[in-house]
């Protein structure tokens, strides 16, 4: 709960058909101007100035998830750029473009920079639902 929100998450970590994963359930709503719940792991260090996007291995119960990006530009807590993408019940490879990021304002470059990426989170965002996503991967192309 933030910021007087009322959704909830968890994370976990799952050892499934020998990969493991992270895994986040919950139940979102909008009520009390809330609507999110994520998980965000911050960069060990910055990606190659060449790196086109990122790409992930992920499952999911059917919904549209997003991933935000903080990046050494993004200096207030409510920054982040946004792409969004679908979780279907079977892994899949998701591949999300920088491009495809979009500013939460417009003191923000239009879109980020590889090398200045700092964390990626997964979040379920925006509408009354129940979050279920797993992520086996991350990384970039």
């Amino acid at each position: 709960t933030v910021m007087g929100g009322v959704s909830t998450g968890r994370v976990e970590f799952v050892q499934g058909e020998g990969d493991a994963y992270a895994r986040m359930t919950g139940p979102v709503s909008i009520a009390n101007n809330g609507g999110f719940i994520q998980f965000r792991m911050e960069l060990p260090q910055a990606l190659p100035q060449d790196a086109v996007g990122l790409r992930l291995v992920v499952y999911g119960n059917d919904q549209r998830y997003f991933l935000h990006l903080r990046t050494s530009g993004t200096l207030l807590p409510w920054q982040y750029y946004q792409a969004g993408f679908n979780a279907t019940q079977e892994w899949s490879e998701v591949r999300l473009p920088f491009s495809a990021f979009k500013p939460s304002g417009r003191l923000l470059r239009t879109t980020p920079k590889p090398e200045a990426l700092k964390s990626i989170g997964v979040v379920a965002f925006g509408r009354d639902h129940q979050a279920e996503i797993g992520v086996r991967e991350v990384s970039y192309y």
